[in-house]
């Protein structure tokens, strides 16, 4: 069996039914653990999902965009790259499946979990104690590692490097969590406040992925899969080339390919024909120089297209209760990378050397 998606192999593991080849997986794990784990399946998949489509958001308009071919969860085949980029597919995916289990275990949607209610009626800090509904990362953190790290199943350098950077994700969970507080007192006076601890936004969680994945670590050491048995020696040399790397830093063993270039075999398209973006004010600096990273740095030239979109306009509230909307067509230019005309450049170097003799 090749890679694995990791939505794919995280949907697939959570039905029953189906058997995978390899040694460990999330279904192996389903299969002779609790049942109970069945309840969280779904909260799994679309914990996987958000922190697929956040990867893709925070790389939009870089050269990596985060394609769906570098989504590999699975070592068992040695085909498994370990780059910077993919430090960060492991952290923002077991980032999204904490996420996700966090969020529905608060809100009631599990019968055995509830708010983290450990610090309630503890005080604080001077004017506040702790109280309301903490969201309960710990509940979280235990059932996204059960499933996320389920699917690791070597004892290589590479599993150790892709399972530090899981456990890098889902602290950074943790770390981007905020307090939020309440007013109590006679007439609003605001002489207690009862706090507790939230979640963040996801996109804030994908930013301070983004910065770890920016800052990552090299780590120089053996690739090779562990020898049979798992050998003191093998755990001995990983042990000691993770040694000082905090837990919350992101790690890789390899650098990343020329993402400029298409490269078939390993599913990335390069930058032909990616949109990148022109002159608009709204636009971030790293926006405003999409073209120059993903086109001019990368021997292609811009081209200009109009596109006609189509959207919904005119849209009117009909009692009751209906919202009906025109279709509007707008023309929009759209600039995408393509390659440079090298006919058109001799051509302008004829027309240079004619003028120069009529001089």
């Amino acid at each position: 069996m090749g890679p694995l998606n990791l939505l794919t192999a995280l949907a697939l593991s959570v039905c029953c039914h189906v058997q995978f080849a390899t040694a460990w997986t999330v279904n192996n794990f389903l299969m002779t653990g609790p049942k109970a784990f069945l309840t969280y399946a779904s909260s799994v998949q679309v914990g996987a999902q958000s922190g697929i489509q956040e990867c893709k958001q925070q790389f939009a308009w870089e050269r990596w965009n985060c394609p769906e071919s570098t989504l590999q969860l699975s070592t068992h085949n040695g085909l498994r790259s370990a780059t910077r980029e993919t430090s960060f597919v492991h952290a923002i995916s077991a980032a999204g499946v904490m996420y996700t289990l966090t969020k529905n275990c608060s809100m009631g949607d599990f019968e055995n979990c509830g708010c983290d209610d450990s610090r309630i009626g503890q005080t604080g800090g001077r004017g506040w104690i702790w109280g309301g509904c903490s969201d309960n990362v710990a509940f979280g953190e235990k059932i996204s590692k059960q499933f996320v790290d389920a699917l690791e199943g070597g004892h290589d350098s590479r599993a150790a490097v892709n399972l530090h950077n899981n456990e890098a994700g889902r602290l950074a969970v943790k770390g981007t969590m905020r307090k939020a507080c309440k007013c109590h007192g006679v007439s609003g006076s605001c002489s207690i406040q009862t706090c507790w601890m939230q979640l963040a936004d996801f996109r804030e969680v994908g930013n301070y992925l983004k910065k770890k994945h920016e800052q990552a670590k090299k780590l120089e050491m053996d690739k090779k899969p562990a020898r049979a048995g798992n050998s003191a020696d093998n755990r001995g040399g990983i042990a000691h080339a993770f040694r000082g790397i905090p837990r919350t830093e992101l790690i890789y063993l390899e650098d990343s390919p020329d993402y400029c270039l298409k490269n078939q075999s390993m599913g990335f398209q390069g930058t032909e024909g990616r949109e990148c973006l022109k002159g608009n004010k709204n636009m971030s600096q790293w926006e405003r120089k999409s073209c120059r990273r993903l086109c001019y740095e990368c021997g292609l030239r811009v081209v200009e297209k109009r596109i006609a979109v189509v959207s919904s306009c005119n849209c009117k509230f009909h009692w009751c209760c209906t919202v009906r909307c025109d279709k509007c067509t707008q023309i929009v230019t759209k600039y995408y990378c393509a390659r440079k005309e090298s006919g058109r450049k001799q051509h302008n170097k004829a027309k240079r050397r004619h003028r120069g003799r009529r001089h």
